[in-house]
């Protein structure tokens, strides 16, 4: 037979869905905020690691979306997932000619791109090298 236990003392207060706020109310973002030189350099550091694949996916409304592989960090335990890097500092990079975009892979609502950093061009020297003077056996 199936006995029936009344269980009222034990309810559990489930959570509530969290509702967004809309864009307008929401706070600035922080990539409004100037990037700092230190920012960026870390940016570009990862960018440049070769464990680290880096893609930017750019949506059909226009949206850009710059991310990376991090790997497994055996001492922590963490990673093994996709990071975002900041959208700004990205695009300035690739404004500036630091990074580069790779062939395309199109899909029918986004086209994804592989990034890497821009060959370095050799410089000229700032000021000529002077050689050395050559004496005139007359």
């Amino acid at each position: 037979m199936l006995a029936t236990v009344d269980r009222s003392t034990t309810l559990v207060d489930l959570p509530t869905v969290r509702r967004r706020r809309a864009r307008a109310a929401a706070a600035p973002s922080p990539a409004a905020a100037p990037a700092s030189p230190g920012a960026t350099a870390d940016v570009l550091r990862i960018i440049a690691d070769p464990r680290t694949p880096t893609y930017v996916t750019v949506f059909a409304n226009g949206r850009r979306r710059y991310s990376y592989w991090r790997p497994i960090d055996p001492a922590t335990g963490t990673g093994g997932c996709y990071a975002a890097l900041p959208t700004a500092e990205c695009d300035d990079l690739q404004a500036s000619g630091r990074i580069t975009l790779g062939e395309p892979v199109v899909d029918p609502n986004r086209t994804t791109y592989r990034v890497r950093t821009a060959a370095r061009v050799p410089q000229a020297p700032a000021r000529p090298a002077v050689a050395p003077e050559r004496r005139r056996v007359a």
